[in-house]
């Protein structure tokens, strides 16, 4: 089963609480999806850890659930 698009914000931002979270559907399938993600949490860390940050808030469901994410991050102040 797909996760929507409200399901990964959720996830991100427990894991993430400052986050500014984006998502897009890509393909409107709910399978393909881009997040754009910023955060506090990603100052002074390197881009793999960042997005090591955001596939670990999915908690797995990463190529199960959720087939294909796209992820870019961005240091965020405060």
């Amino acid at each position: 089963m797909a996760m929507n698009l409200e399901e990964i914000k959720k996830m991100i931002k427990e894991a993430l609480p400052d986050a500014l979270v984006d998502i897009q559907d890509l393909a409107g399938d709910g399978n393909h999806y881009s997040a754009t993600i910023s955060s506090s949490k990603f100052k002074g860390i390197s881009k793999i850890e960042q997005h090591k940050l955001v596939y670990n808030s999915l908690k797995g469901k990463m190529g199960n659930e959720l087939h294909a994410l796209a992820i870019k991050t961005k240091e965020r102040n405060g």
